[in-house]
C-alpha cells in the first residue's frame, strides 16, 4: 500500500521545490531519506539541502523565494520545521500567505506535533504518500501562526516601554509555547538529549514527574495582562496553543486547549495552584478523549485571543515549539492569522 502511494505517476515538474533535510532526524535513516527524496523528485523539480547547524533551515528557507522556489519541504522534527517557518516569514515579512513559498511537511522527529496536527501520518513514508496526493490534487491549507516577542536579555524594559526594535526578539510558533513549569521540563529534557538520551515519551513523562516535586510550588511568578482587562495574578505555568493537541505521549494526544485551531487566535491554559491534587486532576482531564475545556477553580483559560502578555516577578523558563529559549521576565504573544500555506 505504501509503495503504491509513493509511485503515483503525475507530472508537476514545473513546480520548483526546495527540500530541507535534517540528517540527525530521529525517526529516519539514510535509506529512508533516499527513498523519500526520489519520490518527491519524481513529482517536482527538487533541490535538496542538508542542514548543518542550528538555525540553518531558517537561513535556507529565508532565501527560497528569491531563488525562485514555489515550495519548501522539510524532512525533520518540530524544531527544524519551526526554523523553516520562521525563515519563510522573515524572508517575506510583508507578503500574504499565497505569495510565500508553500510549506511541505514530512515528519522526521520524535513527536512530530505540527505534522500530526495537520492530519499527516506520523510515519515519514506514509506522510510522503499523503504529500504526493496533495501535490497531485493541488490541495493547500492556509493556517495561522503564533508569534512571541521578548527582550533579548533575561531582564528588560516593560513591553509597553519604547525600547526600540533592536532590543526585542521575536519568533513565530506553529503549535505551542510555554512559560514556567512546562518550559522547565523542556529545558531538562534538552539537557538529557544533549547527553545522548533519546527523546522518547517516557523521558518526558519521567522528567515531568521528577521536576514537579523539585519545582517551587509556593511562589507563583507570573501575571497575565490583556487589553482593557484586569491583570490575573499568581500564575505558575502557562501553555499557549496555536492548535490542538498540545503534544503527544506516544500515540496519545495531550490536549489542555481542545478548542485551539489553525483557523482561530491563540488559546491559553494557565495554572494558579501547583498542589498535587490540582495537578493530577488536570492531568486526568487533558489526556482523556474529551471535547470540552478542562474544569477547575485554579485554571486560567482563554480562547481565540489576538494578543496577551505575561509578566513575571522573576525570570521564568520559556519554550516555543518544544525549543527552550532561556528565562525571561515578560513575553508578548500574538496571533498571526492566514500566515502560511501548507500542502496537505
Amino acid at each position: 500500500m505504501v509503495k503504491r502511494r509513493l509511485t503515483l505517476s503525475f507530472n508537476l515538474q514545473d513546480m520548483r521545490a526546495l527540500l530541507l533535510v535534517n540528517p540527525k532526524a530521529t525517526s529516519t535513516h539514510q535509506r529512508t531519506r533516499d527513498v523519500l527524496i526520489r519520490a518527491l523528485g519524481a513529482a517536482v523539480d527538487l533541490s535538496v539541502e542538508e542542514t548543518a547547524y542550528r538555525g540553518h533551515a531558517g537561513v535556507l528557507a529565508g532565501t527560497a523565494h528569491a531563488k525562485g522556489f514555489e515550495a519548501v519541504a522539510v524532512l525533520g522534527g518540530d524544531g527544524t520545521i519551526n526554523e523553516t517557518v520562521n525563515g519563510l516569514l522573515e524572508g517575506q515579512p510583508d507578503e500574504r500567505a499565497a505569495e510565500r513559498p508553500a510549506l511541505i511537511v514530512i515528519p522526521g522527529g520524535s513527536a512530530n506535533v505540527f505534522a500530526r496536527a495537520l492530519g499527516l501520518p506520523n510515519n515519514p513514508v506514509e506522510a510522503t504518500g499523503a504529500v504526493l496526493e496533495a501535490l497531485r490534487d493541488e490541495r493547500r491549507k492556509t493556517i495561522g501562526l503564533g508569534q512571541a516577542i521578548w527582550h533579548d536579555e533575561v531582564s528588560g524594559p516593560d513591553p509597553g516601554a519604547d525600547a526600540g526594535p533592536d532590543h526585542h526578539r521575536s519568533r513565530y510558533f506553529t503549535f505551542c509555547a510555554g512559560l514556567g513549569y512546562d518550559a522547565e521540563v523542556v529545558r531538562a529534557v534538552e539537557g538529557m538529549r544533549s547527553a545522548g538520551l533519546r527523546a522518547l515519551p517516557s523521558l518526558y513523562v519521567n522528567t515531568a514527574v521528577r521536576h514537579f516535586f523539585a519545582t517551587d510550588r509556593r511562589r507563583p511568578a507570573m501575571r497575565l495582562r490583556r487589553p482593557n482587562q484586569p491583570d490575573v495574578e499568581g500564575i505558575f505555568m502557562a501553555i499557549v496553543s496555536n492548535t490542538s493537541p498540545w503534544t503527544y505521549a506516544g500515540s496519545r494526544p495531550i490536549n489542555p486547549t481542545p478548542w485551539a485551531s489553525f483557523e482561530t487566535g491563540l488559546d491559553l491554559l494557565g495554572l494558579r495552584k501547583m498542589g498535587l491534587p490540582t495537578f493530577l486532576g488536570l492531568a486526568r482531564q487533558i489526556v482523556a478523549e474529551r471535547r470540552g475545556l478542562p474544569t477547575g477553580k485554579h485554571l486560567v483559560q482563554l480562547h481565540d485571543e489576538a494578543e496577551f502578555t505575561f509578566l513575571a516577578s522573576r525570570p521564568v523558563a520559556f519554550q516555543l515549539d518544544g525549543d527552550y529559549l532561556g528565562e525571561h521576565e515578560w513575553v508578548v504573544f500574538r496571533s498571526i492569522p492566514d500566515a502560511l500555506q501548507v500542502l496537505v
